[in-house]
């Protein structure tokens, strides 16, 4: 990865989560961006988040993170400057879920409730 791409990689994971803090209403539960792969070219890039929350908010927060790809691209392109504004796929992983999962268990051993 160049270091262009690099810099590409480390403002669209600041853009994409403060646009998703502060335009995309009814998200449940905390979103958070866990990486961002961009092609070489810039013109696409896979950005894979996580959400914390109960099954039910998980799912709801990826339907509208899904309906509102379009509209978290347009807003990606007024403020990072790019001659192409890259193609945006979302992709859910449930690493947040299970470091919460992990940190609890570990709290629990050194109470001594395990």
């Amino acid at each position: 990865m160049t270091l262009r791409n690099e810099r590409v990689r480390k403002e669209l994971m600041r853009d994409i989560s403060e646009i998703l803090r502060k335009e995309i209403r009814g998200l449940a539960g905390v979103v958070s961006i866990v990486d961002v792969e961009v092609a070489h070219d810039n013109s696409f890039a896979k950005v894979i988040y996580s959400v914390l929350g109960s099954e039910e908010q998980i799912e709801k927060t990826k339907e509208i993170i899904e309906k509102s790809t379009p509209k978290i691209r347009y807003e990606v392109g007024k403020q990072i400057r790019l001659r192409l504004t890259p193609e945006l796929k979302f992709v859910y992983t449930d690493s947040l879920e299970k470091g919460s999962k992990v940190s609890e268990l570990i709290n629990k051993i050194s109470r001594g409730e395990i």
